[in-house]
This record gives C-alpha cells, structure tokens and sequence, in this order.
C-alpha cells in the first residue's frame, strides 16, 4: 500500500472473529497514521455462528453467512496473512505461524473461537463430525449427505450436545436431510435422529418456556432425546452411553467449548479450560499489551461461549487498541446481563429466549433472518475504493484522458511493466554491440540473456523487479524469487544466484528491519529449494513495497531453449492457470473474493522448475515463462521467433477460480490496453471478441506458468507427467502449423 506516512508501530490480530472483522471495519473507516494492521488468520472466509443453522438446512449459501476478510482487509489497509498460529512469545512479542518467520506486534489482540471439546471421550475426535472448524464441518457434512443416500437401511443420527448449538445443528440437519431425501425420490423415514446431553434437560442455559417449547417441537418432529446420558466413547458405528452401546450411523458433535492448546503453553495467563483470562478492559491478566475477545476469552464475570458477546466487544477493543496505542486510559467493557437468543428450529421458524420469557413464531425467523443480513451488509458490502482524481484542465485527447485517468490505480507485480510496444520502441534506439560470448541479447531478445562460458557452458541472466500486489513480504518475496527464476527455467537453465534489489516502505529502524527481514526469507527460502543463494543486492526506503533479483543459472550450449525453435506439426502445453492480471487489479478494488486471490497465490508459489524437467523429458522445441504480456503477448514472440502459424484452443485456456467473474465486471489489469494491442496478430480477432475468455488472452501474469511446444506424439505423456507432478491445470492449448509467417500468425479456435 503507497503511503509516505512513516510505520511506527504494529498492531497484529489473531483470528478472524466477530470482533476482529469490526476492528477491521472501523479502522478502516479511520485509520490511525503510522499503525500497520496485520490479520493472520487460518479461515479466508469467516463464518457467522447466527446464520449457520440456515447454512446447514440450505436456508443460506457459502457466501452468505461469511464474512470475506480479503475485501475487508484491503478496506482496513490490513496485511492479510493467511495461517494457523502454532504459538506466541510474549516476552519477544512475536507470533509463529506454520510455514513462515515469526510476525513482530507491538500490541496482539486474539479472537479464534473454540471448538467442541473433544479430548475427554475416546474416540470422538476420530469418529464423530465436530461442528467446528466450519469449513472441515461443511466438506464433512456434503460427504455424509452422500454417504447416507447411498445407504439402503435404517439411519440413526446421534447429535451429542443439548446447548442451543446441539439443537439447532439437529433440526436444521433433520430439515435438509429429509429435504434431500425427496429430492432424491428416497423414503425419508429412514431417517431417525437423537440428542444426547449429560444435562438435566436440553437448554439448561434458558429458561423453563423456552425447554417446553423445544421439548415440544422434538416431540411433534420424532427425535428423540436422552438426558443425563453422557456419552463417554464414540466408536465408528456406535455410541457408548451409561455403560450402554448404542448403533449409530453418524455422530455430530456440540459439546461444551474448548480453548486449542497454545494460548497456555505460550505462557499466557488461562483459566483451567485453557481459555485466556482477560480483565474488564479485554485485556490480558498477565500480557498488558495482549487483548482477548470472543470465545477465547475468560471474562472477570464468566458470560456463556456466543457470538452476541464478541459482536458487542469489537467497537469496545477497537476504542481500547486506539486508546492503548496512544497512551491513554482503557475503557471498560460491560457485558450485557441479558441478551436475545433467536434459536432456529431448522424450518424457517425460531423461538426467542430472553430472561424468563420466551416466544414462538414464524416472523421470529423472518425478523433475525433480517437482522443476520443486515449484519453481514455492514461487512460484505464495503464503501467504494476511492481512486484518486488527477488535475487535468486542459486535456483535449480524450484517449489521452482516459489513459491518464487510470494511472492512480495502476497494478503491481507484472501489472505494473512497461508495455510492450512502448519497450520495443526503446529498446530498438539502443545499441546492440556484437560480442562473440554473447550468445543471446538484445538483437534477439528472449527470456533472459545467454552468455558462453568455458566448459561448453552457457550462464542465462535474468533481471525482474515490480511494486507489490500483496501486503504479506513473506509471501510476496517467495512470489518474486518465482517470478525471475522463470526466465532461467523457461531457458533450460539451473539455478545459480540471485543479487537482490529490495525498496521497503518508511518506518522505524526496527519496522523496516521486520519488513525486509520477511522478504529476504521468501526470496530465499525459493532460491534454496532451486539449488541457489543470495550473493547479494542493495536496499532503500519508499512509499511502497518493491522487490526484484537478477538470477543467474547454467545450461549446456546446445540445451538452451529459445523461443524460435516451435516446428510444424508441435503441439503448445501451458502449465499453470492465468488470470493473476484481473484478479489483483480486482482486490485493489476491494472486488475480489478472498478464495480467488488465494487461490491465485497457491499458483503464484508452484515452481516452474520441475515442469520445466517435465517439458525437456518430452522433446521440448521452444518454452517461455508467461508473465506481463500475457498468454497472447508471449505466444507472439513464439511466432515471430520462429516463423510458424498456430491454431489456438481459447475454450482450453486454464482459469483461475474468479476470473470470469471480474472480467465480465470490466475489471482488468492497468497494463491491459497495451497488451491488446497485440491483438493484430490475430487473424480473426472479431469474431472472438465477445468470448468470455478472449481478454484473459491478454491479462498479464506474474509467477505464471510455461508456454511451451513438443512433439504432438509425446503429449499425452508430457501432460500426464505434469500433472503428476502437481501441475494439475496443464493443458494442450495450440497446434503449430506452416511456416512463412504474416503479420497475423495466430487463429482463433
């Protein structure tokens, strides 16, 4: 993010709960100068507990009952960091999160949840389908509807749990399988549920009215229900209750709430559950600079495990992270004494629950339905991004107008190049001096330069350096260190060095340092694994983030691949997805789900190293690397280089999840416009203009995957090769025809 603003300190939020996305949300809206948000969270998508019963009986999709943190964090100018933290240190004040370097804060605020516990009946964590986490519930739950209308005999579902969690879960996977069932022209009787509590009665937390409504609608609904029937082992098909063993057929599980492990272990102050002790102002008893909400944290006056109580938290913690920040006073967090508890009875109804009294009706359901969606509005539907206006008073070109008018929202990674008509106008006013050890250069440019060296060997050279995209170093280093080391793996060569050419935003001697600290150790952890190191580079301070290397690699002479030996008869591979282009040119918007910029960057990270091996093992004639001028741009240069016709598949183009959606939004990478002027190159351009797919022909990649031709008889191998080697999208795009080649040399089809 482009600020001139120095970072002085780091505020670091654990989780994406209910409180955390309203600390999201307000800072947002204002934002102090000089703080630096961080999320670190292991859910993209963050569900809302109050709407997941409609979720389970089919009342609601996906994405209407989570919350999209990737939009909300570009809105908060967050860093969103996505991964499971293992454990804190305190007394360093740094979180470690698997798979990357610890994560500096200068204050920590925690708001993870819990789960049902588990640990204390064997057999449950192996047998039975916890609630929680959501999104592994969710993939279970699809998989056991399968599974039961694949099943001919009677089915007993067991629901251990008489909380308004347990209830809930039960009438709403009642409603949904017997709705499957008819669906699916299969006798729902089959279906027979119970819920098991080692309470007195179900609901123990509500009142008497709100027990015999609910006790009535089991009855009406033939589930039946066990109480002081403590459930005390869960094997695959049976339950052990009272010493009694009961057949079951899938046991979902809503016990009483667990705190995970680490909180305790990390030398945090926790009650006897593990969860962590917090004072008046969600504070932590023993950390002064660590705050607890939600869930996870032990109030001075315990209150029950429910979303209602972190909802209310967020705009008190948001005021005491400001407050805490600036030095002033804490403000004090008073719980309600009484809330509203709208409990679902999985049709569209509901029965309230407050104090003593209670109520049943069908516009109960209506009215919290309502009240879930306005909730989830204020999240999912953030204000505008605004672009900044330039001053342009007397601009008569109205090309030039709207060219000018899109420079204040202009990409990073290879977003960010320089076109390629305007590079190739640049480059041909350039010298080309001839030296016999320069194999490749500018007279016939390629993915990197190639220079002789003794021992029949060739050294390729490669230089790549671009604006962040992401707000996560780790990840964007890990990214570029790909990026450049394509170039070498699209010539064939091995890796050898890097020199590194890092600009860090302003801060604190100690914020820069965390910033490039995290950044070198992406690059490198990719260098390593490619067999290279860092000799080297230079550093600076700036408005952004940037980052590039010069890579230097080793291939025998007569190994190099270049871009001009695709023959007659070959057939063209590419190995990755695209649409990186559109995707963050989206999240600058605020556009973009955050599965699809996710999803996106797990590409980004695959190495083209091994598929490069993959290519060669197959007879490879000609390979690039797919990076700013996209598919198109690059296949051009293919063409040119090597003087042959290509019929290209548009339909086979590999996509990543998302991109259809944001192109057909009109939302495209900065660089675009100038990528589709390539278009003349192609022979019936028109007629495919309206294809969905036809602008990601130009959609600039960075980390893209490999263009490469082979044999057409050694394609079913090289593809089947590939995607053995996890390159799951590698797909046959093109066939290379005749020579003698026009200006158009590529045919739509």
């Amino acid at each position: 993010m482009q600020s001139s603003t120095p970072i002085i300190k780091d505020i670091v939020l654990v989780g994406g709960g209910h409180a955390h996305v309203s600390v999201l949300r307000m800072f947002g809206m204002n934002p102090i100068p000089g703080v630096r948000l961080t999320l670190i969270t292991r859910d993209i998508h963050t569900p809302y507990s109050g709407m997941l019963p409609g979720l389970i009986a089919g009342h609601y999709d996906f994405d209407g009952v989570h919350i999209d943190l990737g939009p909300l964090a570009i809105f908060a100018n967050a860093r969103l960091y996505h991964g499971e933290v293992e454990r804190i240190d305190p007394e360093a004040q740094q979180v470690f999160v698997k798979g990357r370097p610890p994560v500096d804060y200068d204050v920590l605020s925690i708001n993870i949840g819990s789960r049902p516990r588990t640990d204390n009946v064997p057999g449950a964590l192996e047998n039975a389908l916890p609630i929680k986490p959501i999104d592994l519930w969710l993939e279970k739950w699809a998989e056991l509807q399968q599974r039961l209308l694949n099943t001919e005999e009677y089915l007993n579902i067991a629901v251990v749990g008489g909380g308004a969690g347990g209830v809930e879960v039960l009438l709403s996977t009642q409603y949904q399988l017997q709705k499957v069932f008819a669906e699916n022209d299969q006798d729902s009787s089959r279906l027979h549920f119970e819920l098991y509590t080692a309470e007195d009665d179900i609901l123990m937390g509500h009142n008497k009215g709100v027990r015999l409504r609910f006790n009535r609608v089991f009855k009406e609904r033939n589930v039946s229900v066990f109480t002081n029937s403590p459930v005390s082992r869960v094997d695959k098909d049976t339950l052990t209750v009272n010493g009694e063993t009961r057949d079951v057929n899938a046991v979902l599980w809503t016990t009483s709430a667990s705190a995970p492990s680490w909180p305790r272990q990390s030398g945090l102050a926790t009650d006897e559950l593990g969860f962590i002790q917090v004072d008046e102002y969600l504070r932590s008893t023993s950390h002064s600079n660590v705050f607890a909400v939600g869930d996870i944290a032990s109030m001075p006056s315990p209150r029950p495990k429910s979303g209602v109580f972190a909802v209310r938290q967020g705009p008190v913690l948001t005021e005491n992270l400001r407050r805490f920040i600036n030095g002033d006073s804490l403000k004090k967090y008073k719980p309600q004494k009484h809330f509203l508890g709208l409990i679902s009875t999985g049709d569209k109804h509901a029965i309230a629950s407050r104090g003593t009294w209670s109520l049943k009706a069908d516009w109960l359901w209506r009215w919290k339905d309502s009240i879930d969606r306005k909730f989830m509005r204020m999240f999912n539907e953030l204000p505008e991004m605004p672009e900044a206006q330039l001053a342009l008073p007397h601009v008569a070109d109205q090309e030039a107008l709207k060219e000018m008018s899109t420079l204040a929202m202009r990409c990073g990674g290879c977003g960010a190049k320089v076109g390629s008509t305007v590079l190739s106008r640049v480059l041909n006013t350039l010298d080309k001096p001839s030296r016999d050890d320069v194999l490749i250069g500018l007279d016939s440019p390629d993915d990197a330069a190639v220079f002789s060296v003794p021992d029949g060997k060739a050294m390729v050279q490669s230089v790549d350096y671009f604006r962040s995209f992401i707000d996560d170093p780790y990840v964007f280093g890990q990214i570029a260190a790909n990026h450049a080391l394509g170039d070498l793996f699209a010539m064939g060569a091995k890796a050898q060095s890097a020199l590194a050419i890092a600009t860090v935003p302003y801060g604190r001697e100690v914020i820069v340092e965390r910033t490039l600290s995290e950044l070198l150790q992406g690059a490198q952890k990719v260098l390593h694994d490619a067999g290279a190191v860092i000799a080297g580079g230079h550093s600076s301070e700036g408005a952004e983030l940037a980052f590039g290397l010069t890579v230097n690699g080793l291939v025998d002479k007569e190994q190099v691949l270049r871009k001009s030996g695709m023959q007659p008869g070959d057939v063209l591979i590419l190995t990755k997805p695209i649409g990186t282009g559109t995707l963050f040119a989206a999240n600058m918007r605020g556009k973009a789900k955050g599965r699809w910029i996710d999803g996106a960057i797990e590409s980004m990270l695959v190495s083209n190293q091994v598929a490069s091996n993959v290519l060669y093992e197959n007879g490879v004639t000609a390979c690039t690397d797919v990076t700013g001028f996209g598919v198109l741009g690059h296949l051009v240069e293919m063409t040119k280089a090597s003087g042959c016709y290509v019929n290209f598949m548009v339909d086979a183009l590999p996509l990543l999840d998302g991109v259809l959606e944001t192109v057909s939004a009109g939302i495209v990478s900065s660089l675009q416009p100038q990528n589709v002027r390539l278009r003349r190159a192609i022979k019936n351009a028109e007629d495919w203009s309206s294809h969905p797919s036809y602008a990601l022909l130009f959609d600039p990649q960075t980390a893209g995957g490999l263009l490469a031709s082979i044999p057409e008889e050694k394609a079913e191998n090289c593809l089947n090769g590939l995607r053995a080697q996890g390159y799951q999208s590698a797909v046959l795009v093109g066939r290379v025809k005749q020579r003698g080649i026009e200006d158009a040399a590529i045919t739509l089809i």
